[in-house]
């Protein structure tokens, strides 16, 4: 059986910061950070799918413009 870990945080998290450009392409699936200009130049969050980073709003690509 596998087991789910679950960690509880008692403040902010702090993220990876990066723009488009910078973009880790060898991050695992399921990986999270936070794009400065990923949301058509706006600040977003995204995961990656193993593929692609993929805003948390809309589920598009991330995209500076």
């Amino acid at each position: 059986n596998l087991k789910m870990a679950q960690t509880t945080f008692s403040g902010p998290v702090n993220l990876g910061a990066f723009t488009v450009a910078t973009a880790p392409t060898d991050a695992s699936a399921g990986s999270i950070a936070y794009f400065s200009n990923g949301a058509a130049g706006s600040p977003v969050l995204a995961f990656y799918n193993g593929t692609d980073w993929l805003r948390v709003d809309t589920l598009a690509a991330i995209s500076a413009s």
